[in-house]
């Protein structure tokens, strides 16, 4: 389509239109996903400032929604686990070893609470009493057993809440920061703040149906799980509410306990990790980790262990059964495969991401159909065809603009 535009002194030029159609080989360059499996929303994948644009967090093969992973001689693929999604890598290092669907979006379940410690250990004084709301003492699901009769030491909640997954414990710890919607704010800018893009919180404690919240509202994933644990590890007090076992924890006294003299009374907790050292499924090397179920998120883990001055991060996502079983395949063929397959992306440290280098090697395993496979996913790749027209517009308009100057020269040149 052409139409008249006036050019220097009068001169008329024809300005051309150049429509360029969208079509299915230009689709077909744009990147391919994978269906999302079920309980999982698609996640964006939007690059965080600074990192390359259309990029995933991490590198361009997180991308994939099926396994990911290099091969190397000797070194076995991954273990088949029943997880939607997993990621295993070298925390030391921060490379990827590999991963499944490593930045889908699924529900947290109680693994949201290592983002919960992770915002509030270096905020809360660990010696400052709190005294819980009823409406604290009243949440569903797992608790220690709080009471408004009583004050608690920030300490206290905090083994609770690493320990033994306390939803009580969470929503104190929220009012010790300012109530709810603060520490949800302050729980999301954290989870920013370390390049942790797939996660929103909706909740301190990772309930979600009985919260009335959803997957759409209320989300995390492998990457970032590991991404959390990573850097909540690195500070000594939180490494230590996850390293514990037992723990006496306080309460009013009873009866008895009250003619003793006694003002404060207590009662054992033991932690839900069973891979720490002397419990049933102890893993060598266990540092720490954190489980979470809902009916909904179904089974989620984290976790993170050392073995011959090395350490392997390990996440997972929706499984069938208790984690531990999954979670030793995991981080047994992480320490086999550390050192010898080559990283398939890394994990971020906070702040802005740098340039990530294209990883070029072969060894994709896919378990899912590309969406170039099946034409009912093609909405997802509209964004190709969008740069490619975005990019026609831009030569055209550099193409008038040298030819508005030429034009221009010639007329006063009285040609």
């Amino acid at each position: 389509m052409s139409r008249q535009r006036r050019g220097p002194a009068g001169v008329r030029r024809a300005l051309t239109v150049i429509t360029v159609p969208v079509t299915a080989a230009s689709l077909a360059a744009a990147p391919a996903f994978a269906a999302a499996p079920a309980g999982a929303v698609r996640a964006d994948r939007t690059p965080a400032a600074g990192a390359p644009s259309g990029e995933p967090v991490g590198g361009p093969r997180l991308a994939g929604r099926g396994i990911v992973a290099n091969t190397a001689p000797g070194v076995p693929a991954p273990p088949k686990i029943k997880a939607a999604s997993y990621l295993i890598a070298d925390a030391d290092t921060g490379q990827v070893l590999a991963a499944k669907d490593p930045h889908g979006h699924y529900l947290p379940a109680s693994t949201l609470k290592t983002l919960t410690a992770l915002t509030l250990v270096p905020k809360l004084d660990p010696n400052r009493l709190v005294r819980p709301s009823q409406k604290a003492c009243d949440t569903e699901g797992t608790k220690v057993g709080l009471t408004p009769k009583m004050q608690y030491k920030v300490s206290d909640l905090f083994h609770a809440l690493l320990m033994m997954s306390a939803n009580d414990a969470a929503v104190t710890l929220s009012e010790a920061d300012g109530g709810m919607a603060r520490t949800l704010a302050d729980m999301n800018a954290e989870a920013r703040r370390i390049n942790a893009r797939d996660t929103l919180a909706g909740s301190p404690n990772g309930l979600d149906r009985d919260l009335g919240l959803n997957v759409r509202t209320q989300h995390t994933s492998a990457y970032d799980l590991a991404l959390i644990l990573r850097e909540g590890m690195k500070n000594p007090e939180y490494r230590a509410y996850m390293q514990a076992i037992d723990f006496q924890f306080p309460a009013p006294p009873t009866k008895k306990e009250r003619k003793k003299g006694k003002k404060v009374g207590g009662y054992p907790i033991h932690t839900h990790n069973h891979m720490l050292p002397g419990e049933r499924l102890a893993y060598p090397g266990m540092l720490g980790g954190k489980n979470g179920y809902t009916i909904a998120a179904q089974q989620t883990f984290v976790a993170q262990a050392r073995r011959g001055g090395h350490t392997i991060v390990i996440s997972l996502m929706r499984a069938d059964m208790p984690p531990s079983a999954y979670a030793a395949k995991l981080l047994n063929w992480g320490f086999a495969a550390r050192g010898k397959v080559a990283p398939v992306g890394e994990l971020v440290p906070p702040g802005e991401i740098k340039q990530t280098r294209k990883d070029g090697g072969s060894g994709v395993l896919p378990d899912a159909p590309l969406a170039s496979d099946d034409s009912s996913r093609m909405w997802l790749l509209v964004g190709g065809g969008a740069v490619g027209a975005l990019l026609a517009i831009t030569a055209l308009f550099v193409v008038l603009r040298r030819r508005r100057r030429l034009e221009a020269a010639r007329y006063r040149s009285g040609r």
